[in-house]
């Protein structure tokens, strides 16, 4: 039953919410816009807590760089993006091109000044990711962006791409980790919600200077291990790190490769 009440707020906030943005876009600035953006988040954060009965615990604030940064977090959950957007006041975001195709939603995320990237990666996201990190960057704002590119399910991982180590590069901005474990009670895009107490935890920042491997080792490390170890708290099981799986581009390549067989 929560999860249909859920639900049915979840479709109600965000279709009131994406017109009035979308009517607010027409004004100059982003000032107005955001502001509509901002109200969505808390709410539908409320939402979870009021009729899914997820409540969202941030840990790790006192560990936040002054200035701008990055923000590299794990995405089991399509809440995450709600329950970190709740912890600031003002955050660009890194997103697939595939929220472009719901109606209003492409003029809300450029006015936003969203940066919106292919799925599926390759030059031209990486240069799309470039050029449009360039403005947030410019304008002091912090960033966030989910390394692995897709939506895992608890206990997997994907490869982390290089997109964030560009822009750790190019910016010279620190990098926050960012573990969750709300996978564990709305997982993916699922209908179903779990109740329960979920945790962000802001790990310690990457300062700038590493190489490529180094950095994405090391972001994948904390990452991974203390989302694995926040698992473990909620459920009271031992800790299991997780499996490499590929990710849908990966994959839709490898069958591409495989040999046909009669």
């Amino acid at each position: 039953m929560r999860s249909y009440a859920f639900n049915l707020a979840y479709w109600l906030l965000s279709i009131l919410y994406a017109s009035a943005a979308a009517f607010a876009a027409l004004a100059p600035g982003r000032g107005a816009t955001s502001w509509i953006i901002r109200r969505y988040v808390k709410r539908m954060v409320q939402a979870m807590r009021l009729f899914a009965g997820i409540r969202v615990e941030a840990r790790g604030h006192d560990r936040l760089p002054s200035g701008a940064f990055i923000i590299a977090s794990k995405h089991q959950s399509w809440g995450d993006g709600f329950a970190t957007y709740d912890q600031f006041d003002d955050l660009a975001f890194v997103t697939g091109d595939h929220l472009e195709k719901f109606p209003l939603l492409g003029t809300v995320l450029r006015k936003l000044g969203a940066i919106v990237v292919n799925n599926c990666g390759g030059r031209e996201a990486r240069e799309a990711l470039k050029h449009r990190s360039a403005d947030a960057h410019a304008a002091g704002r912090r960033i966030l962006i989910y390394p692995e590119g897709n939506l895992a399910r608890v206990g997997e991982k994907f490869r982390y791409r290089s997109g964030v180590w560009h822009m750790y590069r190019d910016f010279n901005m620190p990098v926050v980790p960012l573990a969750t474990n709300l996978g564990l009670f709305w997982p993916q895009e699922a209908f179903r919600k779990t109740p329960g107490t979920a945790t962000l935890e802001f790990l310690d920042p990457i300062a700038t200077g590493l190489g490529k491997e180094e950095f994405l080792a090391r972001l994948e490390a904390a990452v991974e291990d203390r989302t694995a170890e926040l698992i473990a708290e909620a459920t009271g099981r031992p800790v299991t790190p997780a499996i490499r799986v590929l990710a849908p581009d990966e994959a839709a390549r490898a069958g591409k490769a495989a040999p046909v067989t009669a």
